[in-house]
This record gives C-alpha cells, sequence and structure tokens, in this order.
C-alpha cells in the first residue's frame, strides 16, 4: 500500500529521532567507561566511591614531587579512606625529596593509620619515607638501609685540556659553584662539602633513631651507610615485620581497629603527558616490559651525576 507524503515525512522524523536517541545512549555509555577507567587510574577522593584502603605506590627516583604531595593531601582528606599502605619499591633519591615526602607522610598519619610495606628496595631516601609510617613491612630479601648522603660531580678538567678547552669564569667568592667540573676541588672546597655532607648525615641518623627509637651505634654498620636484608632489618629493628600486603591488611584490622572486608584501592598523582620527554619514558617501558616510574628512576639517575641539585640519598651498586 503507497505511503502519502505526510506519512514518509513522519517516519522520517521519527527515525531520526531514534538515531538521535541512539547516539545519546553512546555517548553517555563511552562517558561512564571513562569515568571507571579514569577511577581505574587515579583516585580523586570522590564522595561516592566506597569505604577502603588507599595504596600509594612509591617508586622509582625520589625527587621533590609536589604532585606526590598534593596526592597525599586528598588521600588524608578522604573520608571514605580508612588505612593507607605505602607500596615502596625505591633505590632513594635526593635528600629534599625524601624530607618532603617523610613530611608529607607524617601529616597523612595524623588523620590515618599509615604503614609501608617494602618491596625489593627501600633504600636512603625510599627508607626515610618507610620510617614516617606507623610500621614497616618487608620482605626477607628486601633491600633497605643505606642510611646516609652522598654529593657526587663528574671533574672534567683533564678532559678538556685534551680537547684543547678552556672554561673562564668570574666568580663573586672563592667558595661560589663549588664543587665544580671545569676546577679540582681544593682543601678549603672539599671540607665545605664534607661539612655539609656529615650535616645531612646527622640529620639522617638522628630521624632514623627517633622514629626506630634505637641507638645507632648499636647497630651494626649503620652510621657508615650499609645495606640491611629485611630478615636483618627486623632483627635490628629497622623494620617491624616480614610479611606482604595481606599480612599489613591483617595488622591494619587487628591494631587499627580498620573494618574487615575492605578493598585495597590504587591512589596515583595526577597523570601529565610529559610531552616527547614523558612519551619516551612510556616507550621504553612498554618495549622492556617494566614501569615507568622504573624507567623514569634510571633515567634520573644517570642525569643526576651530569647536574649539581643538591645531596643525593640514594643506594646504587658499586660498579667499581
Amino acid at each position: 500500500m503507497p505511503l502519502d507524503a505526510e506519512s514518509v515525512i513522519d517516519r522520517r522524523r521519527l527515525k531520526r529521532r531514534v538515531t538521535i536517541w541512539r547516539i545519546a545512549a553512546v555517548a553517555l555509555g563511552v562517558l561512564f567507561l571513562g569515568t571507571l577507567l579514569l577511577g581505574d587510574q587515579e583516585m580523586t577522593g570522590s564522595a561516592g566511591i566506597l569505604p577502603h584502603v588507599a595504596r600509594v605506590t612509591v617508586d622509582g627516583v625520589i625527587t621533590d614531587d609536589r604532585k606526590m604531595q598534593e596526592l597525599l593531601e586528598r588521600v588524608a582528606k578522604a573520608d571514605q579512606v580508612k588505612a593507607v599502605i605505602l607500596d615502596i619499591n625505591s633505590p632513594g633519591g635526593t635528600t629534599t625529596g625524601g624530607e618532603a615526602m617523610y613530611d608529607a607522610v607524617r601529616r597523612l598519619a595524623e588523620k590515618k593509620p599509615v604503614v609501608a610495606v617494602c618491596g625489593t628496595l627501600a633504600t636512603s631516601a625510599a627508607y626515610i619515607v618507610a620510617i614516617a609510617t606507623d610500621r614497616i613491612f618487608v620482605y626477607g630479601n628486601t633491600i633497605t638501609g643505606s642510611v646516609g648522603v652522598i654529593f657526587q660531580w663528574a671533574e672534567v678538567t683533564e678532559l678538556l685540556h685534551t680537547l684543547g678547552i678552556k672554561v673562564e669564569e668570574v666568580k663573586s667568592g672563592p667558595l661560589k659553584a663549588v664543587p665544580s667540573p671545569f676546577e679540582p676541588m681544593d682543601q678549603r672546597g672539599r671540607e665545605l662539602t664534607e661539612e655539609m655532607v656529615q650535616e645531612a648525615k646527622t640529620w639522617f641518623v638522628d630521624l632514623v633513631a627517633e622514629r626506630r627509637k634505637i641507638q645507632p651505634n648499636s647497630v651494626p654498620g649503620l652510621t657508615e651507610g650499609r645495606i640491611y636484608s629485611g630478615r636483618q632489618a627486623v632483627e635490628l629493628k629497622l623494620a617491624d615485620q616480614i610479611g606482604d600486603e595481606e599480612t599489613a591488611m591483617n595488622w591494619l584490622r587487628t591494631e587499627r581497629d580498620v573494618p574487615v572486608g575492605l578493598k585495597v584501592v590504587d591512589w596515583k598523582p595526577k597523570a601529565e603527558s610529559g610531552g616527547l620527554f614523558g612519551w619516551l619514558i612510556r616507550s621504553m617501558a612498554d618495549a622492556f616490559g617494566i614501569s615507568t616510574g622504573t624507567i623514569a628512576g634510571l633515567v634520573g639517575q644517570a642525569m643526576s651525576t651530569l647536574k649539581l641539585d643538591g645531596l643525593v640519598s640514594v643506594w646504587h651498586p658499586n660498579s667499581g
């Protein structure tokens, strides 16, 4: 039966309306999925999230990272977060970075129970972060300790001489820009640098003594900057207990009255694209099948030896 013109127009209108609603439904579905994915990548303290235990990962080289500090502030303010686990796997970083993280964790611990679960490495500045928590859990073979600081620089005067390069400079005083890679270290400059290193070491050792309730000189090698296995650290009271995240959760339930049945949810700093450098880091991580934090840490550690950016509290094996 042929349709009149008016019926054809009505059908076309109805079809357009159905199409619009289908597009709207798909758009809402995509938006909902994106919200779920974003929530999985980065918790933001939304009031709609159920009560849980927050997991904050501390890996790679530790620096004075404002985004990490802001993350800890958000976690502290989130009513749905009932406790916090710091998942630490780091060789350390800058001494200032460790100090800033320590202060941020202590502020967090004033509001919520905080524990550290240490993986392969928790040395130097990473150990500073660990001792800021209420309890330190390690694996038996976790490498920890390395209490102290180091100040390294490359002295390239011989190389410049070989290449026929002479560096000229005008300084406002003899101790300005000391140590410098462009001139040999004199006795006065070395004494100044050693004074800074020893002052920072004293601060670090005193912090360990205060937080761990120990006499540093009673712990073999502590003031000399040695490392310890997790088993040794527990025996020497540098850590509290051998255990993993589940062990930490059990402790939180029994000792800090954290409700049974809470899930552990990852909280992460706000992501940044990082430009070309960030893309290269992500590409290398994908190619080698390791975390971006590990790649960034290795690059950061290598670059830290090429510039004077402060005292470093980081452990790495001696290459010879």
